[in-house]
């Protein structure tokens, strides 16, 4: 037991240092980038820092295998030359079971960050989206889904639209049962807009069916409605800006992604993406503890000073090969090619598989 505490001590001191080393550089890469995104927009240090601290934990998140891997091999590389393992076996322990402790800290590591890391990151991406938009554009655009339907937010220098509209098709670019509610720049409405159908074309929504009515103090709407059959409305929405509104599922808390996923399917989007991406955060634990029985595989046996370098470089390769088929195998999921459960759960199972055979094949031969 005492030996089981002091490899998931060393483990987890090994992985927390190496996270906060790839921290501190992907906050100067990233820092480095913000500028030159907004060198035009003349913004305040303070702001670009703002920034830079917003969007990294969302790249952190996603390197968290390599992050596993170089821990462990760091880990067992420490081990071998400090021939700790060799006394271990000289104690009657195999060195097998140097790796309980690793992968045991490995899946809680997994499981706190998919139910505690997984919805800081949510946050902090959609803050840094809309901040990053508004800095961009000097607009802010905003979409949010519930039972009653999809509300839009389009804004500019005249002032902001909210739209609502009952169901729209699977990307976003026609409307059904769609209302307009125009606002002045001082924040007084100016019109209200009903129609059958709205359908994003070369910036203007094409209205059908519409019925406008003129807001406004000392303004009767009843009087001055108007029934049009066609009408166009300017817009600063594109596909790519409502799709990315929407669209992209780490930016919604893992905990609200089943409610998420309900509603987009009733108010008429695709559903898949956020599907598959739910089911890799579940099977996030178990591809990480897969990184850490490749990472051991190349490195826990006794290992000569020539060979370390090509053993760090097989880990490392073979990690990146097995995290770039988790990626494939999510896209096919994405575009409907094979099942969601197939494409989230394969590759964490196969990679578990692969790397449990490396380790036995390397130890016992």
């Amino acid at each position: 037991m005492i030996l089981h505490r002091y490899f998931a001590r060393k483990f987890l001191l090994t992985y927390l240092a190496i996270l906060t080393v790839f921290f501190v550089l992907m906050a100067m890469v990233d820092l480095i980038e913000q500028v030159q995104r907004h060198a035009k927009r003349d913004l305040a240090f303070i702001d670009l820092l703002g920034l830079t601290l917003l969007n990294v934990p969302e790249g952190l998140y996603s390197v968290m295998p390599l992050v596993m891997i170089l821990a462990t091999v760091t880990m067992y590389l420490g081990l071998a030359r400090s021939s700790e393992l060799v006394v271990t076996r000289a104690a009657g322990r195999s060195a097998l079971n140097s790796l309980m402790a690793p992968l045991i800290v490995a899946g809680l590591i997994g499981a706190l960050a998919v139910t505690t890391m997984n919805p800081i990151v949510a946050a902090t991406s959609k803050r840094y989206h809309a901040l990053s938009t508004t800095y961009r554009t000097g607009s802010s655009d905003a979409l949010s889904i519930s039972a009653e339907g999809l509300w839009l937010r389009q804004g500019g220098p005249e002032g902001q639209t909210v739209i609502r509209a009952s169901r729209a098709n699977p990307d976003g670019t026609i409307l059904f049962g769609v209302s307009f509610l125009s606002y002045a720049a001082d924040g007084g409405p100016i019109r209200r807009i009903q129609a059958k159908a709205a359908q994003l074309d070369g910036g203007t929504w094409l209205l059908q069916g519409a019925r406008v009515w003129p807001l406004g103090a000392g303004i009767n709407p009843q009087e001055g409605v108007n029934d049009r059959e066609k009408m166009r409305i300017p817009t600063t929405l594109t596909q790519e800006r409502i799709q990315d509104s929407f669209g992209k599922p780490n930016a919604i808390q893992f905990w609200n992604l089943p409610d998420y996923i309900a509603q987009l399917r009733a108010a008429g989007f695709s559903a898949r993406r956020h599907a598959v991406w739910y089911q890799m955060e579940m099977a996030r634990p178990l591809f990480l503890m897969a990184m850490v029985l490749l990472g051991a595989a190349f490195t826990m046996r006794h290992i000569r000073f020539a060979s370390t370098g090509v053993s760090v470089l097989s880990a490392v390769m073979l990690g990146f090969g097995l995290y770039y088929v988790r990626n494939f195998a999510q896209v096919l999921g994405e575009n409907g090619q094979i099942p969601v459960m197939l494409a989230a759960w394969a590759p964490s199972v196969a990679s578990v598989l692969l790397a449990t055979g490396l380790v036995l094949h390397m130890e016992d031969g």
